[in-house]
């Protein structure tokens, strides 16, 4: 961006309210292609929002990295002054808009530093500096990450390897090494979600989770990454929408004055942006109605109000609780001379980052790929044997078959089995029940880990049950579990698991075809043998 920025003191009280709003829409070009209409503005709404409305940012998902180009720029013309673009890229700009580099979750790094920190702070540093750098190539100048959250519940059904891990001092050391290799770039980074989201059982995207640990264990153990990022000098740090009984037992964290103002700011002395997360989620979407939840979250201490429910019945809400005296012009002014502090280190400058050519390089796949073969987890019984004369299928189970972007049929986990004489079934969690009818001898590669609005960590009573029945049949002769460590740990305690297995914490094609390669004992030379297209899965 070449932009220089405006004086915002010029701005009208409504003005000034509306670069305190960021709305999401969709990363597809047109219309037809979103996916999400109920939070996703049209070009025609969005446009007429960002000329009227003065809205501060837009946060994006959905289409090609490629695509996303085009999009951003279109989206600064539509404008009257510079936006902050932003994207949940916490696992690379490629985990959210294919053909830029997809690294796996943080957890895979919380895996390697248990036994080597110093190369897990490696990998980390190289993570977000990739990761703002393809951001930049594409246009999106607001990196929402990384994730300081502590997972150390393993029924957490949302954060889940999300989370560097369950060690509060590695959580920040990982996280440090993230903003700190982003900062090679004019990207603004992201410390979520404040004051920790790691010790929950349920979502805060469908309701309003509750903390009841003490004072002490809070700043003992969730509150020390997030301390490590603002020592690092995060730009932002995202709002939790979680009841910590211990600092407010009335409002959540994101609309509670006590703890962004006062434990936040004046505790920790953080000084950048406050961001709400996602004001239409049902951690505090249920909690009073969209004007009110806007000022609250203002008078909390909140710079940026993230996807809320009408942003002109926000900007309206804030504009008459102004006017009636509840909150002050000098409020808002704080608020915008931190959101223009940041938007200076974006625009303020006349280099222009975007290019398309910045995206998927060699050396940075191959960081992708050293992470997983770092992170990668197996039993001492590999290789598998594989006799090819006996009938023999390759059972995939993905959670939703509906969302399941990382398979298509020229994954390494359909092209390897198939080469070595496996019939594809495919099956998720809610068409489960009738594998139980195939008796070939079977390999089992399970697609499984934490997600936001899944309301669980990992698989129902009914299909741990399902699980059950099929190894006591024992033609389940491997096991590959791609995601969430917790559910080989469920395997392991419950199962007895006697058989060869893999689990890799990433579910990408890169991982497939690593996990394959190490269960099945194949030379580069073999798979490439096998089939030309397989090379640069491992190569």
């Amino acid at each position: 961006m070449t932009n220089l920025l405006p004086d915002w003191t010029q701005f009208t009280l409504k003005e000034k309210i509306g670069q305190m709003i960021v709305v999401r829409t969709s990363g597809y070009l047109f219309d037809h292609q979103i996916r999400y209409p109920v939070w996703e503005a049209s070009n025609y709404q969005l446009s007429n929002w960002l000329e009227t409305l003065n809205l501060g940012g837009i946060i994006l998902l959905g289409g090609s990295a490629a695509e996303l180009l085009l999009r951003t720029k279109q989206l600064q013309q539509w404008s009257k002054n510079p936006l902050f673009i932003a994207a949940d890229i916490e696992e690379g700009v490629g985990q959210r808009f294919s053909g830029a580099t997809w690294f796996p979750p943080p957890m895979a790094l919380g895996e390697i530093a248990k036994y080597d920190l110093p190369l897990a702070i490696k990998y980390a540093y190289k993570m977000g500096e990739v990761t703002a750098k393809e951001a930049l190539a594409i246009g999106i100048n607001w990196i929402l990450s990384p994730i300081v959250d502590v997972n150390n519940n393993p029924d957490n059904p949302v954060i889940n390897i999300r989370s560097f891990g369950d060690n509060s001092k590695a959580v920040g050391e990982l996280a440090k090494a993230f903003i700190e290799g982003a900062k090679n770039y004019p990207a603004l980074t992201t410390a979520k979600h404040f004051p920790g989201h790691g010790d929950t059982n349920n979502d805060s995207h469908l309701d309003l989770p509750i903390i009841s640990h003490h004072n002490e264990r809070l700043e003992q153990l969730e509150l020390v990454p997030f301390q490590a990022a603002i020592n690092a000098n995060v730009d932002s740090v995202m709002t939790a929408h979680l009841l910590i009984n211990a600092w407010d037992k009335d409002n959540p964290a994101t609309l509670s004055k006590t703890i962004l103002t006062g434990k936040l700011r004046e505790k920790l002395g953080f000084k950048g942006l406050i961001v709400t997360d996602a004001l239409i989620m049902g951690g505090v979407g249920k909690l009073a109605n969209s004007q009110e939840i806007a000022v609250k979250a203002v008078e909390a201490g909140a710079d940026i109000l993230l996807m809320p429910d009408d942003p002109e019945i926000a900007i309206n809400a804030v504009y008459d609780a102004v006017e009636t005296g509840r909150l002050t012009t000098e409020r808002i002014d704080e608020s915008l001379q931190r959101i223009w502090q940041a938007k200076q280190k974006l625009f303020n400058h006349q280099q222009d980052n975007s290019s398309i050519y910045q995206l998927s390089q060699k050396e940075d796949r191959e960081i992708v790929k050293n992470v997983l073969r770092s992170s990668l987890k197996h039993s001492d019984n590999l290789p598998l044997k594989v006799n090819i004369e006996t009938p023999k299928r390759n059972l995939i189970v993905v959670d939703d078959i509906l969302n399941a972007d990382f398979l298509d049929r020229q994954m390494p986990a359909f092209t390897i089995p198939n080469l070595l004489g496996y019939q594809l079934q495919l099956v998720d969690q809610n068409t489960f029940n009738h594998v139980l009818e195939d008796d070939r001898e079977t390999l089992l590669q399970i697609f499984l880990r934490g997600n936001p609005f899944r309301g669980s960590a990992g698989f129902n009573e009914i299909s741990k049950n399902l699980y059950y029945k099929l190894l006591k049949k024992s033609i389940v002769k491997a096991l590959i579990i791609y995601g969430s460590p917790y559910i080989l740990d469920w395997f392991q305690t419950e199962m007895s698991l006697d058989i060869p297995w893999v689990f890799s914490y990433g579910q990408m094609a890169e991982s497939q075809g690593i996990a394959c390669q190490k269960l099945f004992n194949l030379s580069v030379s073999e798979l490439n043998a096998m089939s030309h297209n397989l090379g640069d899965v491992f190569i």
